[in-house]
């Protein structure tokens, strides 16, 4: 497999970075210094290497679009909500005041996530979303008549022509893709391609397997066997998994059944596990996990468990993905996650999110559900749509968020012209926060 890699000069050891986590494809690299470089770079690409996928940035993608042929799967990378929020980080750890300040690139809906969920004045934050058809001389002198008005500190800028322009005349953040965004995106490129060769194949395997002590004992000890009950016990409790078949392997393990999709969504796109940091913290064990897809169940299952041997060997927990055609992906990290910001300011998201028998991170996500709604209230086929989940797996969220009392149920709505009425229920998470019923 050989995937094209477009990238600024400025940008290769982020996206070196992101690639060291894959193994079994080949990269090709088209760098530019400057963005009338990118159609002669692209075309260069496409003509000298035989691509099965290609990932590149909003900008080069701009240039270049007419260029991909139209069967090749290609991803467009670009700068996240996380990004921005770590540039605003940046500003308060140099001493600089959050706003005022002007934006690039960032499409305003993205602004005013972060904005809100920083605590920031979006009034005193200018922003000028990205513009195919924009040159760079023109966000330049946005930012220039911006920082006049102003005088802030300083500018958040993600393209790096921009950067050079006003090199001197203010300090530019960069909110540059982190090598862990990159990461999610080629993975997911890189499993699209595999999918595509295997004529969609849907499933997978894991294997999710208590690490060996440091100290020899018996294989098979009480403690061991509570262990692993409390690890599928923990696996069967989480949404994430609802729709997966889960059954004991061994002494130490538990193998899971799903589909290929669901693993996709639980290690955001192969780039972490947060049920392993949930084990280590709630039942004291430290778990290494094997993924496997293969062209049988059975390949599936081999191919998991080498891959939990092989995360074994590393010193912290985590995972790793072995497929059929030689593609390695890992290490996955333990803790690592997409979210943009958690609630832990409000000191009880994790002692509320015991109460309720789910995972810090999902009742992160529900929080930032309800905080996109603004107060409507949601179906639960609603809901398991916005988390990822099946529709049965959202019933079943509903009714554990009831008895915790973080919904309220509101009314009903007719969704399809047949059938019952459907209820409708507003999350109150964020006041269950705030008021600290979590503590």
């Amino acid at each position: 497999m050989v995937i094209g890699l477009v990238v600024h000069a400025g940008h290769r050891a982020r996206f070196a970075d992101a690639a060291s986590t894959v193994t079994g494809i080949e990269f090709a690299w088209a760098v530019y210094e400057h963005e009338d470089e990118v159609r002669d770079r692209v075309a260069g690409l496409l003509r000298d290497h035989r691509l099965d996928g290609l990932l590149l940035g909003l900008v080069p993608y701009a240039r270049a679009r007419d260029l991909i042929p139209a069967d090749l799967p290609f991803s467009v990378t670009r700068s996240a909500a996380l990004d921005l929020a770590l540039a605003w980080a940046r500003a308060r750890g140099n001493g600089w005041p959050a706003t005022p300040v002007s934006v690039d690139t960032f499409a305003s809906e993205t602004i005013d996530e972060v904005a809100a969920a920083l605590g920031l004045d979006r009034g005193a934050i200018a922003t000028c979303p990205f513009d195919p058809d924009q040159p760079v001389a023109d966000v330049v002198a946005f930012h220039r008549e911006q920082l006049a008005r102003t005088g802030a500190p300083y500018v958040i800028s993600v393209r790096m022509g921009v950067a050079a322009a006003l090199d001197g005349q203010t300090a530019v953040l960069h909110a540059l893709a982190t090598p862990g965004t990159i990461r999610a995106d080629l993975h997911e490129l890189a499993l699209r391609i595999r999918n595509k060769r295997a004529d969609g194949q849907r499933f997978a395997a894991a294997v999710l397997s208590i690490a060996r002590p440091q100290t020899a004992g018996p294989e098979q000890s009480p403690d061991l066997d509570r262990a692993r009950v409390g690890l599928q016990h923990l696996l069967l409790n989480t949404p994430e998994f609802a729709d997966a078949w889960i059954d004991q392997r061994g002494a130490r393990g538990v193998l899971v059944f799903a589909p290929a999709a669901l693993f996709e969504t639980v290690t955001h796109h192969w780039t972490g596990l947060p049920v392993l940091a949930e084990a280590r913290d709630s039942l004291g064990i430290r778990v290494v996990a094997g993924f496997g897809i293969g062209a049988s169940a059975r390949l599936s299952v081999t191919l998991a468990e080498r891959a939990a041997t092989r995360a074994e060997q590393d010193t912290d927990p985590g995972a790793y993905l072995f497929t059929g055609d030689g593609m390695t992906i890992g290490p996955m990290g333990a803790t690592a996650t997409p979210l943009t910001y958690t609630y832990r300011e409000h000191g009880g998201i994790e002692d509320l999110a015991g109460r309720a028998g789910l995972s810090p991170a999902t009742l992160s996500r529900l929080a930032a559900i309800e905080r996109t709604l603004a107060g409507r209230a949601l179906s639960p086929s609603e809901l398991a749509r916005n988390l990822g989940i099946t529709d049965p797996s959202g019933r079943r969220l509903i009714r554990k968020l009831t008895t915790a009392e973080l919904v309220t149920e509101t009314g009903s709505a007719q969704e399809h012209r047949k059938g019952r009425p459907t209820r409708l229920y507003r999350l109150a998470i964020t006041n269950a926060l705030e008021s600290g019923a979590g503590r």
